[in-house]
């Protein structure tokens, strides 16, 4: 029991990280924004993204950039 549920958390945060964002590199650009403006918005459905587009001009250069390539038009 107690493996299956590391192996159900180590999946989730990867999923979760993957759906932050693409790359390493852009996670890296956003984490410390989103640690500050959206660490309890729950994740998927976009709502991480959304959050960060929310703060856009409170974060980062790095992360702007980052966020204006992920938000859907």
């Amino acid at each position: 029991m107690r493996i299956a549920l590391s192996v159900l958390f180590l999946a989730t945060q990867v999923m979760a990280n993957a759906a932050f964002a693409q790359t390493a590199a852009e996670r890296e650009a956003c984490q410390s924004d989103y640690e500050k403006f959206c660490k309890g918005v729950e994740q998927g459905g976009g709502r991480i993204i959304k959050c960060l587009n929310d703060h856009l001009s409170d974060l980062t250069p790095q992360c702007q950039k980052v966020v204006k390539e992920n938000t859907p038009q």
